[in-house]
């Protein structure tokens, strides 16, 4: 008896092509797979900013700073993680800048974007953590569809396989990158079998944990960069075992391929953030309103009509504030910003009250003096108006006007001092004037 041979049933094909000449121009899949996925990662992280309070277009501020330094990044940890490529016995160091040949690392993506999303968050007064929590399942997104680049590519696939999704692979001619090697025939030279394909195999776990993470941050409302680090778990999950079945060429530790440690403990950081970081979804208000659109002067025929019939362009704010959702919605509703931190009130109403009572303290000092000064004044121009007063009453009769005085205080201040006043006006002939005169 004969065993039939195990010939696979089907197979998925590979391109034989990842490079067009368009002139002098080369246009490559990857590279196109790669901004392809970077805009839908900006489209998605774009209307989750908007959602949490931040005003339009502030995802291509980000993306300015972002995207570069993600390349950068990307680049670096391909070069630190195989130096022998560009170091080694045979190496060219230059072409560790040939970035358009391949080799980007996810983690040094990852890393290198966070530190330029950081900066362009500080300009824009956004809380780095409102970004990474809007990206999260946009970063996957953008993953998934960079990864047909390999395919493209012929790269990144794994061991043999006789499933029925087995990857056919070309050997690819080193001295015309981006196409196939072909026979004497012009047919593209196939590897013998079929593979897996790992690039297929990420990318589909890469739109899984997008879902997840839409799932998971509707229902249990996600913030403080928690929906960010569950992206990452759950990246780091599925790039653990795939990275398992690859097949390419990679520096080990322990006999475990590298990329398999760094998924490893990248999961660890990601679970510990998780699982320690606590606080509800972040929102924004823009701290004071943003400034009205100028009207242009001059004459009116010099008016952009057209700039006016497509309306005012926003104006970003100078700044952003965290609230909770309730006073997010009352905003958006209203359209009033909501009150400062109640701490910050109480303690501006408290400094208020003291300066008032300090003032008043002052005002009440001043009367008082004011009043001394005005008794002083008082019984020196007493003492001017009646200037025999010492000179005719004797010591028995001071003291007897003041026990006068004291018996009948009401009147001390009327018929006593006005007796002793019209005594200071008398005539040489010792009667009292006239009053009237």
């Amino acid at each position: 008896m004969t065993l039939a041979p195990m010939t696979p049933l089907a197979a998925m094909p590979s391109p034989s092509t990842a490079v067009w000449q368009l002139g002098p121009f080369p246009i490559r899949a990857y590279a196109l797979c790669i901004i392809a996925g970077i805009a839908v990662a900006c489209v998605v992280t774009e209307y989750r900013l908007r959602r949490r309070g931040v005003a339009p277009g502030a995802v291509l501020d980000i993306a300015v700073w972002a995207v570069p330094a993600g390349i950068i990044g990307a680049r670096i940890y391909h070069v630190i993680t195989s130096p022998e490529k560009y170091f080694g016995a045979g190496g060219e160091p230059i072409k560790a800048l040939y970035i358009w040949e391949g080799g980007l690392g996810i983690w040094g993506a990852v890393a290198g974007g966070a530190v330029g999303a950081w900066l362009a968050a500080r300009q824009l007064g956004i809380p780095l953590t409102v970004v990474a929590d809007a990206l999260a399942p946009g970063m996957p997104l953008a993953q998934a569809i960079g990864r047909l680049g390999n395919w493209f590519n012929n790269e990144l696939y794994g061991g043999r396989t006789t499933l029925p999704w087995g990857l056919e692979v070309h050997v690819m001619d080193p001295d015309n990158p981006g196409h196939a090697l072909r026979d004497d025939a012009g047919n593209p030279v196939l590897q013998p079998g079929l593979y897996h394909p790992t690039f297929l195999y990420e990318l589909l776990w890469n739109v899984g944990v997008a879902a997840l993470v839409l799932i998971l941050d509707r229902r249990l409302r996600l913030g403080r960069g928690r929906a960010f680090a569950l992206y990452v778990m759950g990246y780091t999950v599925g790039r653990f075992w795939i990275e398992l079945m690859r097949t390419d060429e990679a520096n080990h530790i322990l006999g475990v391929r590298l990329n398999v440690w760094t998924a490893a403990l990248v999961f660890l950081g990601a679970l510990v953030y998780f699982v320690r970081v606590r606080g509800p979804r972040e929102y924004l208000v823009p701290v004071g309103e943003p400034a009205a659109p100028v009207a242009p002067a001059g004459d009116v025929s010099q008016v952009d009509l057209s700039a006016g019939e497509a309306g005012a362009r926003p104006v970003a704010p100078e700044g952003y504030r965290v609230v909770t959702e309730d006073q997010f919605r009352a905003y958006r509703e209203t359209g009033a910003l909501p009150p400062t931190e109640p701490a910050a009130t109480g303690d501006a109403d408290r400094a208020a009250a003291d300066d008032d009572a300090d003032r008043a303290a002052a005002d009440d000092d001043a009367d008082r003096a004011a009043a001394d000064d005005d008794a002083d004044r008082a019984v020196i121009d007493d003492d001017a108006v009646r200037p025999d007063r010492a000179a005719t009453d004797g010591p028995d009769d001071a003291s007897a006007d003041r026990a006068g005085a004291g018996d009948d205080p009401a009147g001390s201040d009327h018929t006593g001092g006005v007796d002793r006043a019209d005594a200071g006006r008398a005539d040489a002939g010792g009667r009292p004037t006239d009053r009237d005169s």
